[in-house]
């Protein structure tokens, strides 16, 4: 239970959520999208030309394409 306090500064107590949970959380739950072997969890500015930029978004997943790009860099050089 959550302790929560209405306008008038009383203490109201409020269920967390369905009791027992969600027994179908699997299906419902955080898919990955992509497949990494880890979470693509940093960070890496980048300057360019803001025509480039603009040119970029208008691309489908133009993200993971510049990653999986990034990724061809770093093996072509890891030698």
């Amino acid at each position: 239970m959550y302790t929560c306090y209405n306008q008038k500064n009383d203490e109201v107590n409020m269920p967390k959520g369905r009791p027992g949970g969600n027994p179908n959380i699997a299906e419902h739950g955080f898919k990955q999208k992509y497949e990494w072997d880890e979470p693509c969890s940093a960070k890496m500015g980048l300057r360019l030309p803001p025509s480039l930029y603009e040119e970029l978004k208008k691309i489908p997943d133009w993200h993971e394409k510049v990653r999986h790009a990034i990724a061809e860099i770093v093996e072509e050089n890891s030698n």
